[in-house]
């Protein structure tokens, strides 16, 4: 593990410099498929820019385990990249999310083939795309319509929380919303319908909306106008709504769409498109799947704590499969440019993850 945790970091850091929003993760993909291909792993790509790495298994005809890690970041692809280390923290923007999880896929590879023996069963690794934003889990969605219910389990890796076992999916959903009124000269034509007065209305008609439990509300996104002096004819927002239930996610939603609907009017016309769905799903704390992730977390020192989040295992969450996503380090200021992990743990990280690929595909 000394010789592994500076080599997965060299890589991690390589991986960081290449930019990949949301959209635009080839140029990260090809650079991955290339070192995998150097590993002399069999790799594929499909079409929407996965790219897949086999570890043949002793049988192949066992079921695999896929693990997985997403290639997107948060940042615009002109954001600085820049890496700068203090300490035991390595800082860069999109260090941990998620590009030290992609480096881990190698590490585990690494560690199986330090092993001197093949696993009874295939492994996949597997660097998937849309993730973040309005990604809308695109790659994942791929990955398990290429697999079904197949492998014996989905793990899915993040850079950041060591010691957490995400065992739940919090449901998204997600409005772009847009108003448009006859707009005009902000004096002549005095007490026309204004959309940003209408949109602010909306958002403060969200605001006070009573929320189910375990539920949230986010209007992250408000553009419109055309000058200070022009009575602005158009307006958008993007409201992100989560919730720990389906159930409660439903009964957010029929509440904003009925203020949605309110904030219509003779010279107010409002209009709405669901731009993401983020479907919730979960397995029992008791699963065969979210035991052995605590249990490996404990061999290795770690107390393991169980929490539900918004990652690629929503999908095959919602599908009922057997999935989980793992933190390998610690760090934190995730999708700001201070963004950082530390460095140590990592090692702590890369034990937990081959432990527990090793138990669940022990025959």
């Amino acid at each position: 593990m000394d010789a592994l945790l500076p080599r997965v970091l060299t890589l991690a850091k390589a991986i960081q410099q290449i930019p990949a929003p949301t959209g635009e993760e080839r140029a990260r993909a090809a650079f991955v498929q290339t070192r995998w291909q150097e590993e002399g792993l069999p790799v594929v790509t499909d079409a929407v820019g996965n790219v897949y790495a086999r570890v043949p298994g002793a049988q192949a005809s066992a079921p695999p385990l896929v693990i997985s890690a997403h290639l997107d970041t948060v940042f615009p692809a002109d954001t600085p990249l820049t890496l700068r280390q203090q300490g035991d923290r390595l800082y860069g923007p999109g260090i941990g999310d998620n590009s030290v999880a992609v480096a881990a896929l190698f590490g585990l590879w690494w560690q199986i083939r330090a092993a001197g023996k093949p696993l009874p069963a295939d492994v996949w690794l597997v660097a998937n795309v849309g993730e973040e934003g309005l990604g809308n889990l695109k790659g994942m969605k791929a990955v398990v319509a290429r697999f079904g219910a197949t492998p014996r389990a989905y793990v899915v890796l993040e850079g950041l929380g060591l010691g957490w076992v995400y065992h739940r999916g919090l449901g998204v959903r997600r409005y772009r919303v847009q108003i448009a009124t006859p707009g005009g000269h902000a004096w002549a034509r005095a007490g026309t319908p204004s959309a940003v007065h209408q949109m602010a209305a909306l958002v403060t008609r969200l605001d006070a909306l009573p929320l189910p439990p375990q539920a949230t509300l986010n209007v992250g996104v408000f553009r419109g106008g055309v000058s200070i002096n022009t009575i602005a004819p158009e307006a958008e927002i993007e409201i992100d709504l989560r919730a720990a239930e389906p159930a409660a996610l439903r009964q957010l939603s029929k509440q904003v769409e009925k203020a949605f609907r309110r904030q219509r009017g003779p010279r107010v016309r409002l209009t709405w498109e669901i731009i993401g769905e983020r479907p919730a799903g979960g397995l029992p704390e008791r699963h065969p799947l979210v035991v052995a992730a605590q249990e490996a977390l404990a061999r290795h020192g770690v107390r393991p704590a169980l929490t539900l989040a918004s990652t690629d295992a929503n999908w095959p969450l919602s599908r009922g499969l057997p999935a989980i996503c793992l933190g390998l380090t610690l760090g934190g200021g995730a999708h700001t440019t201070d963004e950082y992990i530390q460095m140590r743990p990592l090692g702590t990280g890369l034990a937990v993850l081959a432990d527990l690929v090793r138990a669940l595909i022990a025959p």
